[in-house]
């Protein structure tokens, strides 16, 4: 089973989701690997299961690498590919922009494009954390305490600077960084930092990725409609430029995107 729900508003500038999956989930993935494609967000995930989260440098590994049970995924602007042969429990939260900081201690762009073990981050409360959410009865139970918890990691006063706030807003209507960095008052320079760091990616990639993730919103609601047409609506220019930007970012052409009809459509399993 699936549980998720907005958070505590206490958390809301922070957190956009919060989620706990048990192993015996039917929606679980059956393939023994699947793709994950990139979000420009960054994740948080304490995994419940004997089995750690296990990752491959490329489809042609088979090897892959352990990075254990609690981790912070990074924004990224491409996919990975991870172990999904054995189901397994866990409890996370898709993060905002601006959540770094007051959570971890550093600035997003620090973790970007990578997995990190939380307890580099969070030292002996990663694994202390863990420990109280398997003792946790019912995935209710889990999202509460794991709710409560995140909160204690807040400072009482802290928010994301005014530019980058009113920046996240603008690209959700304009790809046109030039266009917001006039708006912000600031130099093209500096802004880039202040978003970096916030963010995890420059504000060029992050409106890339949003892109990319428009079509995939509108092939997961429409999925009758040529690709083309949909990422034509997204705002891409032509076929090549959309097709070279696909695969950047998801690994694989879209038609072969498309033949794999995924259930999540960030998470293409591997057959």
């Amino acid at each position: 089973m699936l549980l998720t729900r907005a958070p505590h508003p206490v958390l809301r500038p922070f957190v956009r989701t919060v989620w706990a999956i048990d192993a015996l989930d039917p929606s679980a993935p059956c393939a023994e690997r699947e793709r994950v494609l990139p979000t420009g967000l960054m994740h948080l995930v304490f995994r419940l299961s004997d089995v750690p989260l296990r990752l491959f440098d490329n489809i042609s590994d088979f090897t892959g690498h352990s990075l254990g049970f609690t981790m912070v995924g990074g924004a990224r602007s491409s996919s990975y590919i991870r172990d999904t042969s054995v189901p397994s429990a866990s409890v996370g939260a898709l993060l905002n922009p601006g959540a770094s900081e007051p959570l971890f201690g550093v600035t997003s762009d620090e973790l970007a494009e990578r997995h990190t073990p939380l307890d580099e981050l969070w030292g002996g409360l990663a694994a202390e954390v863990r420990e109280r959410l398997l003792e946790a009865e019912s995935l209710n139970h889990q999202l509460g305490l794991f709710e409560n918890l995140l909160m204690t990691r807040l400072p009482r006063v802290q928010g994301l600077h005014p530019a980058v706030a009113d920046a996240l807003e603008q690209f959700t209507r304009t790809s046109s960084v030039q266009e917001v960095v006039k708006r912000t008052g600031y130099s093209h320079r500096r802004f880039i930092e202040l978003f970096t760091k916030a963010v995890g990616i420059t504000p060029k990639l992050y409106t890339r990725v949003q892109r990319f993730q428009r079509v995939i919103e509108l092939a997961a609601f429409r999925p009758s409609a040529s690709m083309l047409d949909l990422a034509l609506e997204a705002g891409y220019s032509d076929q090549p430029h959309f097709t070279r930007q696909f695969k950047e970012f998801s690994g694989m052409a879209p038609g072969e995107y498309l033949r794999l009809a995924p259930s999540s459509p960030n998470h293409l399993p591997l057959r």
